[in-house]
């Protein structure tokens, strides 16, 4: 499973370096959701840097179902994915795979937000390790629900439009959690001490096991 993981999320990131579909699409709406934010929310500094946490997780999950529903287009074009089985790939590892792909590519679209976000909204952030940490189980959390889910409604004729009300409410729970921990990072807590981080650990572990287990029913559905 693992060795089918690693191919599996290699042949994304070959394919997403070639098409550049993350820099030349995804990270512009990213970076325009962060810059519409803030002229909605033209008011003190103070403020936006209160809410800067939220609105750049916000970004990220609208940002994200881009990602993930582009990550299970490439196998759902001529029935690929259905290749991929007859060669015997383990489910669970296109699930990771898939994973890890759309991981990567979170995670840096992340980095560049990031900084959008500071040269924006101008947030005092008093504790990296605390945000980096929790980024990380946030994007897995993500990218776990959103690969799932985004499988699961690939057959149907609705997906543009079903994705969004499958996935956010899932996801929503995570983009609180982050939220909340980001808050904790920026106030300069500890990492080691923080609830919301934990919370996202379980998360990210839970939506993984989910789509490891069930993503060979999902596939065969």
């Amino acid at each position: 499973m693992w060795r089918d993981a690693l191919l599996i999320a290699g042949k994304d990131l070959r394919i997403e370096l070639r098409s550049k579909v993350t820099f030349n699409q995804i990270l512009p709406f990213g970076f325009i959701v962060l810059i519409v934010f803030a002229f909605a929310l033209d008011t003190s500094p103070d403020t936006l840097q209160m809410v800067a946490p939220g609105l750049f997780w916000l970004a990220v999950l609208i940002s994200s179902i881009l990602g993930v529903d582009r990550a299970i287009a490439i196998e759902t074009h001529d029935n690929a994915s259905d290749g991929l089985l007859v060669y015997g790939v383990d489910p669970g590892g296109i699930f990771l795979g898939k994973v890890a792909s759309v991981f990567v590519q979170l995670f840096l679209l992340e980095i560049v937000l990031t900084i959008a976000m500071i040269v924006l909204y101008g947030p005092k952030i008093g504790g990296w390790p605390l945000v980096t940490i929790s980024a990380v189980f946030a994007t897995l959390g993500i990218s776990a629900a959103g690969v799932l889910y985004s499988q699961l409604a690939s057959s149907s004729k609705a997906k543009q439009t079903l994705l969004p009300l499958l996935l956010v409410p899932v996801a929503s729970p995570v983009l609180l959690a982050a939220t909340k921990s980001w808050q904790d990072a920026f106030a300069g807590s500890a990492w080691l001490v923080d609830p919301w981080l934990r919370l996202l650990i379980v998360f990210a572990v839970v939506y993984l096991a989910l789509g490891t287990v069930f993503y060979n029913s999902i596939l065969e559905g």
